[in-house]
């Protein structure tokens, strides 16, 4: 990995913001151009006297930015932003929206909306079966614990597009379905059955129209639900 040449400036954050910020100016370094993919970051000692945030503020951040995968840190190694997030703009998006759930939900539409098309004329037998088996485990789920299942069904659909370019995008579509699934206060298993049975019958019948159109619905609903959390808080 490369060592940062010469030094590199931050903008101080204010003491009352929020990590986000620390965020926005850690990333500020690869969009400017002070470092770039493999360079090592400041310490955490560094960052703090030049951001003028607390450990536990900078900490947040940093873990912020490791789920993302833009950056990797080690104990011995120091913190170095990944060599490959330069082919991977996307999470370096997400990671300057982390804070603002409405433009969350709706990149992750934008990306399901299309990914579900393309697995309507792409997606095998096998993808098929694995994914009623989600939904098999989401119905049978005890006290609505099935967030996994449910993430499982919309990785299936992502990984069966077969798409190196899209797969890029893939890890970062699972992030935001994480961010979005800490929103939900109460889960109803019964509509999610239903939703994800929609989409699978319309994958079963290779109905590109139909698996969008059902997809739409559901995460049009989900959508709804978390805006009316978002905007109440």
């Amino acid at each position: 990995m490369v060592e940062p040449k010469g030094s590199v400036e931050l903008d101080t954050v204010k003491r009352n913001t929020l990590p986000k910020q620390v965020v926005d100016s850690i990333v500020q370094l690869l969009i400017s151009g002070q470092l770039k993919p493999g360079d090592k970051l400041p310490s955490e000692m560094e960052l703090i006297d030049m951001l003028g945030v607390s450990r536990p503020v900078l900490r947040e951040a940093l873990s912020s930015l490791e789920a993302l995968e833009v950056i990797t840190r080690k104990t011995r190694g120091g913190t170095h932003f990944n060599n490959k997030i330069g082919s991977n703009p996307f999470s370096v998006m997400l990671a300057l929206s982390i804070g603002n759930l409405p433009a969350i939900i709706e990149a992750r539409m934008a990306l399901e909306l299309g990914l579900v098309a393309m697995a309507a004329e792409k997606i095998t037998n096998e993808e098929l079966k694995r994914l009623k088996e989600t939904i098999d485990e989401i119905a049978g789920s005890v006290d609505n614990n099935y967030g996994e299942a449910d993430k499982e069904f919309h990785r299936i659909i992502a990984m069966s597009a077969n798409n190196p370019i899209i797969e890029g995008m893939i890890d970062p579509l699972l992030i935001t379905h994480d961010k979005m699934d800490r929103q939900i206060r109460e889960r109803e298993r019964d509509v999610t059955v239903q939703f994800h049975t929609d989409i699978y019958n319309a994958l079963v019948n290779r109905d590109p129209h139909e698996a969008f159109t059902h997809m739409y619905r559901h995460l049009s609903y989900v959508r709804n639900k978390l805006l009316q959390v978002y905007q109440n808080e």
